[in-house]
């Protein structure tokens, strides 16, 4: 899954490249290094961003994703949004995923939309929200508490009429440094759940800051980390940089096929 930040405040590329002309350049880009999924945000959810109305963050992703399916009509678009009108928005003009950062917890409208909607579903685990996520975020066993979330949740939504489900345990989403590795370290016990996992954590904190660098450095050490997601169960990758994140799953089948 390719990232395509229609926003001016995205924690990685600060707004660069957030018009349309330029987000299906970088479409195309991202198309002819091997993207399956491009996963389209009209609004920042880095930790302390700031929201925006529905209204403004509709007039950003309606025209990407229209020119994304028509330009690349066989390419799968996400709209990354816990907001149940731009979700709506979104797939009536092409969208064929909802990629939620907060599970439904945000908008009470967003579940009941996405069953009427019948389209698969991405439910990620936030404690707090992103204006205050990153605060001292606690946990007494943040791999047991997050599964037990998602036991809860995937039964609540399969209950609403959701069958196709995807989970992502949140990385960078209310947890501390030591939380991200050790849910990265124990995430085979998601395998459970037997629903596909997503993993985002393309140049997050949790990786530059270990490495004393920025998320414009932080490349090689997110190949690192997305080898260790993999090696966990990880079978969605959500990547700022295509190329690198294929040629890992490569490398990680042809390993898997041969021990």
């Amino acid at each position: 899954m390719g990232i395509l930040n229609a926003t001016p405040d995205s924690f990685y590329n600060q707004g660069r490249d957030s018009e349309p002309e330029a987000l299906l350049e970088k479409a195309a880009q991202m198309v002819q290094e091997g993207v399956t999924i491009i996963d389209v945000g009209g609004l920042s959810t880095r930790p302390g961003a700031d929201s925006i109305p529905v209204n403004e963050e509709i007039e950003r992703i309606e025209p990407v994703i229209k020119r994304l399916k028509k330009n690349f009509p066989e390419l799968l678009v996400s709209i990354d949004t816990y907001r149940a009108e731009v979700a709506k928005a979104a797939v009536n003009s092409g969208a064929d995923i909802i990629n939620d950062i907060s599970a439904g917890e945000m908008d009470p409208d967003m579940v009941s939309t996405v069953s009427q909607l019948k389209v698969p579903y991405i439910a990620m685990h936030m404690q707090g929200k992103p204006q205050t996520m990153q605060k001292e975020p606690k946990y007494k066993q943040v791999t047991e508490v997050v599964l037990a979330y998602f036991q809860q949740k995937i039964a609540a939504l399969r209950e609403a009429g959701i069958k196709d489900i995807i989970i992502d345990p949140g990385f960078g989403f209310g947890k501390s440094l030591a939380h991200n590795y050790t849910l990265l370290k124990e995430m085979h016990v998601f395998q459970t759940l037997q629903v596909p996992v997503l993993v985002g954590i393309s140049r997050k904190s949790m990786i530059y800051n270990i490495l004393g660098s920025n998320a414009r450095e932080a490349l090689n050490g997110t190949t690192a980390v997305h080898m260790l997601a993999l090696q966990q169960g990880a079978q969605i990758l959500r990547v700022h940089d295509v190329k690198e994140a294929k040629e890992c799953i490569q490398i990680f089948n042809f390993y898997s096929s041969n021990t």
